[in-house]
């Protein structure tokens, strides 16, 4: 079993955000439960409804996800948080800013999740929410986070419209290890960590993007980038409840 540092503080959060099936509910469980992590809440009913329904209906569990790191970060240790899809985001990132406002946002997925009310074409939550955390609509959870301070590896599945809006507002990519470990350079970095960046025939996805890392060039990735920066929390999520031990074994230079 992966040792977790004590200076970790490690939750894994299971309650609905914008699940449409039930796998990132039951992957954070099951990965928490790997890790020795404290749950918070129950895997609830996945369902496909709209982003405007899944923010009042998750309301209780997207306002827990921001308190995690909020907990966290008064208590001096560094939030690692699993949960089942990037929705969480709408609240963890604007708590986040108000704590470490220098931060940068390191953006590991397969997609960018910067679509908005007029983009986007699925009118799905998780597709939408690193827009919201950094003001281009309102969620309801505050904003904060500058564009400018996110930058994307593994990216590779985006809308047209919303590749507009990331090239507009200044978002960040970076598409070699190296140069990621040089932007990084003792800085202190937030890690977004959606498990989609891993390929689909490794990993299943909800959402598949063929082309993504295998479980060794991930693990290399972030033992690179918690040698280079000063990690200040980390953000999991799209576990498979099936491939816990191997994402355990990856995850472990966060850990």
């Amino acid at each position: 079993m992966t040792a977790i540092d004590d200076s970790r503080q490690l939750v894994a959060l299971l309650c609905r955000t914008s699940d449409r099936d039930p796998v990132g509910m039951e992957g954070a469980a099951a990965l928490g439960e790997l890790l020795g992590a404290r749950a918070v809440g129950s895997v609830g009913t996945p369902r496909a409804t709209a982003y405007q329904e899944d923010l009042v209906d998750a309301r209780g569990c997207l306002l827990e996800a921001g308190g995690q790191l909020d907990d966290a970060f008064e208590a001096g240790k560094i939030p690692v948080l699993l949960a089942g899809t990037c929705s969480i985001c709408v609240s963890t990132l604007p708590v986040l800013v108000r704590h470490h406002p220098d931060v940068l946002v390191l953006w590991l997925d397969a997609h960018a999740d910067f679509n908005t009310p007029e983009t986007t074409t699925s009118q799905f939550l998780g597709g939408m929410c690193l827009a919201g955390a950094c003001g281009l609509w309102e969620t309801g959870f505050g904003a904060g986070l500058d564009p400018a301070r996110v930058v994307m590896f593994g990216v590779r599945d985006v809308d047209g419209q919303e590749q507009v809006l990331l090239e507009r507002h200044g978002v960040g990519t970076v598409d070699r290890p190296g140069a990621l470990a040089d932007l990084l350079d003792a800085r202190k970095v937030f890690i977004h960590l959606d498990l989609d960046i891993l390929d689909p025939d490794l990993l299943p996805a909800t959402f598949p993007a063929g082309g993504g890392l295998d479980f060794e060039q991930l693990k290399r990735l972030l033992d690179l980038v918690a040698g280079a920066a000063e990690v200040v929390g980390v953000e999991i999520t799209n576990a498979h409840p099936d491939h816990v031990d191997a994402l355990a074994d990856v995850l472990a230079p966060l850990l």
